[in-house]
């Protein structure tokens, strides 16, 4: 008998876990079995209910597609801004009398925005495991209490020490959200619409200045206040924190399967939709320690992280803009305000044209991207080098660099997931992007000092050289290697459909309780994307570009 390989040797040894009393399959040689408990999440409902549900017509696609935007992605929309708005708190207590009354420099400011990302990035790992083992939407419910929580804990705070804390503790309790929802948009959402609406969905972050600004005016203008006015703020962000909590609480899905605002037909048509479309699983709820292991061996993995720390080491930028208005002089903070209220205005109607040109044409998230990056890398450029009188210059320029480099980072963070097949090995690449991202946080505030003020040329240096320069180049160095991936797979891709199915085996067995038994039917055998495979695994798997 011909010797298997050890991938084939573990998932054999998998299908043994289950009890006595159930009858797996003789295997045949070279044949691989996968136990039901390791494959896709949904895959109870689907034998349950499948095959009583008629195929989606193409109106009733037209209706599912319209309900799925305006209820799940709205709820991520909605998710996503809160955050943003949250993170940003800080940057508008600035302006608000948060330095006075807490004792905070510029410098010491910068430190409390690098502890919020040493937390973020410390959480990354610990939560993507808490999140591929814990129901999603009960587990972003406890994240979101949390969260609320911390907010309203900033109104107590009063010296740097209070503050340092809460933002390091922030940073933990928000670090696993955005892979969390990246991971609901794939849920729900075939490729191609994903791959469009995700600039949209990143106009909630590009766009948070807007509500933020206006709370911030609005503030402003109260006479003789009881407290502080950053308190005020900090209060009202908060409130609408918790009732966006109550919200995720009572109504977020954990799949498909069982979600609440969608019929059985519905649930059906939704799986099978990203099935088809992505060729990979919609949840898994056993961590894969073959799946982690080849994410990280995976060199594309690391190519993406490479991006993110590039990238994002700009990002501290958007949060500094206040600073910078008011250290050019001429811009007050009622100002400051609103040019960052105009200026998220600009990004999020290039997130909405981004979104149209990826509805319209397939396969151009890199060169998208790479676009996109030009305002920033041409706005830095004038930033810098614009003579300093011309006040006017340099703050539309500070704006046209701060406001649309999110665009590139969330078609980069959706094609980083989308990329890669398995869920263990698709959250842990997700994982691995955000710890970048983390790492380039926590330096990003850094590379602003006092003693560079008000020009600061050394954070415009390694903006125009790393994040708008350099980072582009490894998406289209990406882009080619899949690419090619892509040319090898389709010359055979029959021939390897045909293999797969041959080869692969559902079986029955335990669910996670050890209590339950699912039951296998022969028209789930023959759907690769059931089974949970890795993109190394399937070479059926057609990457997205």
């Amino acid at each position: 008998m011909k010797e298997i390989s050890k991938v084939e040797a573990d998932i054999v040894a998998g299908s043994l876990s289950s009890t006595d009393d159930i009858q797996t399959p003789p295997k045949r040689e070279n044949e691989i079995l996968i136990p039901s408990r390791h494959a896709d999440a949904t895959l109870a409902f689907m034998e349950e209910n499948d095959a009583s549900v008629a195929e989606i017509t193409p109106e009733q696609e037209k209706k599912l597609r319209r309900k799925l935007f305006f209820t799940v992605f709205c709820f991520v929309f909605a998710i996503n801004l809160l955050l943003y708005m949250d993170k940003a708190t800080l940057s508008y207590d600035s302006i608000l009398g948060f330095f006075e009354d807490t004792g905070l420099t510029q410098n010491t400011y910068n430190t409390v925005n690098t502890l919020f990302y040493v937390g973020y990035a410390i959480g990354q790992f610990p939560g993507q495991y808490l999140a591929q083992r814990l129901p999603l939407g009960s587990f972003l419910g406890g994240i979101l209490a949390s969260w609320t929580v911390l907010v309203f804990l900033h109104c107590a705070a009063f010296n740097f020490s209070g503050v340092a804390a809460l933002r390091f503790f922030l940073g933990l309790t928000e670090s696993i959200v955005i892979p969390i929802l990246m991971a609901t948009m794939g849920m729900f959402f075939n490729a191609s619409e994903r791959a469009a609406a995700q600039p949209f969905f990143f106009a909630a972050c590009m766009g948070s200045p807007i509500p933020t600004g206006f709370i911030a005016y609005g503030v402003l203008h109260i006479l003789s206040p009881s407290i502080a006015l950053w308190r005020i703020f900090t209060i009202i962000i908060g409130g609408l924190t918790f009732i966006l909590t109550i919200i995720v609480i009572l109504w977020f899905p954990n799949n498909p399967a069982d979600v609440k605002f969608f019929t059985k037909e519905e649930r059906v048509w939704i799986i099978r939709r990203v099935q088809a479309s992505t060729g990979s699983s919609i949840e898994q709820k056993v961590f894969k320690k073959d799946q982690f292991k080849e994410a990280m061996k995976d060199y594309l993995t690391w190519l993406f992280g490479l991006f993110f720390l590039l990238q994002q080491l700009a990002n501290n930028l958007p949060y500094q803009q206040n600073l910078l208005f008011e250290g050019m002089g001429g811009v007050d903070a009622l100002g400051s305000t609103l040019v960052s209220v105009a200026g998220a205005g600009f990004a999020v109607v290039c997130a909405l044209i981004a979104t149209l040109t990826l509805l319209r044409w397939k396969n151009i998230s890199a060169f998208t991207a790479i676009f996109w990056t030009l305002p920033a890398w041409v706005g830095s450029i004038a930033a810098a080098t614009l003579p300093w009188d011309n006040k006017m210059g340099i703050l539309a320029n500070i704006c046209l660099a701060g406001q649309v480099f999110g665009i590139p980072f969330i078609i980069a963070l959706d094609w980083a997931s989308s990329s890669a097949s398995g869920y263990t090995k698709k959250f842990t690449r997700s994982s691995v992007c955000m710890f970048a991202y983390g790492i380039a946080n926590i330096i990003s505030p850094q590379i602003w000092q006092e003693k560079d003020a008000p020009r600061y040329l050394p954070a415009w240096i390694v903006q125009i050289v790393l994040s708008f320069s350099l980072s582009p180049l490894v998406l289209l160095v990406i882009y080619f290697i899949l690419k090619a991936r892509n040319n090898e797979r389709l010359k055979h891709y029959d021939e390897n459909y045909r293999n797969y199915v041959e080869k692969y085996q559902l079986v029955e067995s335990e669910d996670n309780d050890n209590e339950k038994m699912m039951k296998v039917s022969s028209q789930n055998d023959i759907n690769l994307a059931v089974l949970d495979l890795t993109d190394s695994e399937n070479k059926t798997f057609i990457y997205p570009l």
